[in-house]
């Protein structure tokens, strides 16, 4: 199904994924605070939104430069890149309601094990969808 090359590929690609990903949540933590600070908190969720926007840019960004390594396709990837946000997206507030309200988990452990499920997910609809290898 997969020759040694191309798990060697999804092993790299995955250290470089959770390298950017702590990256970019770092980022977006401070660009949420920098704005915030800049422009006060009575536009608090105008801010997250834009901190948002910054932060899946940055992302794509990375996952383009470091991560997949893509030439061209820069505008339908960074298209493909909010599909897969979006979609991670409502993955996580649907997986955090069956966790807390029907498994009856706490929610910050519910969140975790969204979080890291979700990350697998997200990887996967990165490489191959939003950064789809032609070859």
């Amino acid at each position: 199904m997969f020759s040694d090359s191309d798990i060697s590929e999804i092993k790299e690609q995955s250290i470089r994924y959770i390298i950017t990903g702590v990256w970019n949540t770092v980022f977006g933590i401070l660009v949420y605070a920098l704005l915030i600070k800049l422009l006060g908190e009575n536009h608090y969720i105008l801010l997250a939104v834009v901190s948002n926007i910054i932060s899946i840019t940055n992302a794509y960004i990375c996952y383009k430069l470091f991560v997949f390594k893509t030439k061209g396709n820069i505008l339908k990837e960074y298209l493909k890149c909010y599909v897969v946000y979006g979609l991670s997206m409502l993955l996580g507030l649907l997986l955090l309601y069956v966790l807390v309200d029907i498994a009856g988990l706490n929610p910050v452990i519910a969140n975790v094990i969204s979080v890291l499920l979700l990350t697998i997910v997200s990887f996967i609809g990165h490489r191959y969808y939003s950064f789809k290898n032609k070859s």
